[in-house]
């Protein structure tokens, strides 16, 4: 199954979605909905509420809360991004102007709000403890993995588990979440709950794994935003921590410099070192090992084409360029 397939297949759930948020970014203040619908439309994979769908049709449901549920992953995902942004100073996002470089940055912050007290507004109207339970603890352990980063930005000595840590908490608990909801809502039991929690953990982390490579080894066109981002800002990632890791004495200092320093007048040396110490293929194999056991996580669920689309998706998120 190509990539293209699958969005064929989650295309009439997916725009159920796309309507119910048109519905739900409605607001009597006019910057509310502007800054909203300007992320929201911005494009995008919308892998995170495709999960939700396919999941849950891989699993057998047949009602209509798996719509609600997708929509609550994407606006909680939406709010991050409102705030990532302003706390990194970005100016590109997906191709485009970043809503704070448009619109300001308190804007940013107070719609990026105003997504999270929606999306919980949402999440009372499904009327499941479960589902409340598992959205706020994904939540909380986001915004605790978004204070690591800030805590290890500038800091070159940070491990490689350290820096797994951050990515779980950041990005793949909230792939985590949405697989497990869908089979909450399915009403599957809790091992195929730990089941599909497993998948969109392993998925959400080769996902990160990869978008931390391609931001040295992509052209601005194909990443949707600035090459060398996270240099810039002083993040230390697993390229950069794996060449600090294998490189010459002068490598490493050289290294260790830009992290402390941020910015990009290093970038193509660092690009350099990156490349000669085989950093992008130890990340690129970290991710590959994530993505099959994300695969291998579906080992149990029956055969369908939504199974397949799931499996099509880890695929796919080892071998994007942006």
């Amino acid at each position: 199954m190509a990539f293209a397939d699958v969005l064929t297949l989650a295309r009439d759930d997916m725009s159920d979605v796309d309507a119910l948020i048109t519905r739900s970014l409605e607001s009597d203040v006019a910057l509310v909905s502007q800054v909203s619908e300007y992320i929201v439309r911005s494009g995008g994979k919308r892998l995170r509420p495709m999960i939700v769908l396919l999941a849950a049709r891989a699993l057998g449901y047949g009602g209509m809360q798996h719509h609600r549920t997708a929509a609550i992953v994407e606006f909680i995902h939406t709010a991050t991004l409102l705030h990532d942004d302003v706390v990194d100073s970005s100016e590109r996002r997906r191709g485009r102007q970043s809503a704070n470089a448009v619109f300001g940055n308190q804007a940013s912050v107070l719609v990026g709000d105003f997504l999270y007290s929606r999306a919980f507004q949402m999440m009372v109207d499904i009327d499941s403890m479960r589902v409340m339970q598992i959205l706020a603890d994904a939540t909380n352990t986001i915004a605790a993995g978004e204070v690591m980063q800030l805590m290890n930005v500038h800091d070159p000595d940070v491990s490689e588990d350290a820096y797994r840590q951050v990515i779980y908490r950041k990005t793949a608990r909230l792939f985590e979440a949405g697989a497990e909801l869908a089979a909450v809502l399915a009403g599957s039991g809790p091992d195929i709950e730990g089941t599909m929690a497993n998948y969109g953990r392993q998925l959400g982390l080769a996902f990160q794994l990869v978008d931390d490579a391609l931001d040295f080894d992509a052209s601005p066109e194909e990443l949707g935003k600035n090459l060398g981002d996270d240099l810039a800002e002083g993040k230390p990632t697993l390229p950069l921590i794996r060449a600090l890791q294998t490189g010459t004495g002068p490598q490493q200092e050289l290294l260790r410099t830009a992290i402390l320093e941020g910015g990009t007048s290093r970038l193509a040396d660092v690009q350099s070192v990156i490349e000669s110490t085989g950093a992008l293929e130890y990340t690129a194999a970290r991710a590959q090992e994530a993505a099959d056991l994300a695969i291998d996580a579906l080992s149990d669920l029956p055969d369908s084409d939504y199974k397949q689309a799931l499996v099509t998706i880890a695929d796919f998120s080892v071998r994007r360029r942006s």
